[in-house]
């Protein structure tokens, strides 16, 4: 970790981090299939979307699969903000 970032800056981009991931559970809980076992099963076609995502590379995204991504980095503008090297 770079020295310049305080820890109370560190807690506070890991909760954001930790939102966004419960913020992404939630979706994929949401899209997924629960089974009588308590299992989950994702619909094939979002497998299939999720896994051409992993593998394609940022600059060739979509335009609206890029914008979902920079929604996801506004989350931790404002403290990367505070951010000074010393």
């Amino acid at each position: 970790m770079p020295p310049f970032v305080p820890d109370e800056i560190l807690e506070q981009l890991a909760a954001v981090e930790h939102e966004r991931w419960a913020h992404w559970q939630r979706y994929m809980h949401g899209k997924a299939v629960r089974n009588s076992d308590g299992s989950l099963t994702i619909p094939a076609e979002l497998v299939s979307r999720w896994e051409r995502l992993m593998e394609t590379p940022y600059t060739e995204l979509t335009e609206d699969e890029r914008r979902s991504d920079r929604e996801q980095v506004q989350r931790y503008l404002p403290l990367l903000a505070t951010i000074r090297k010393p």
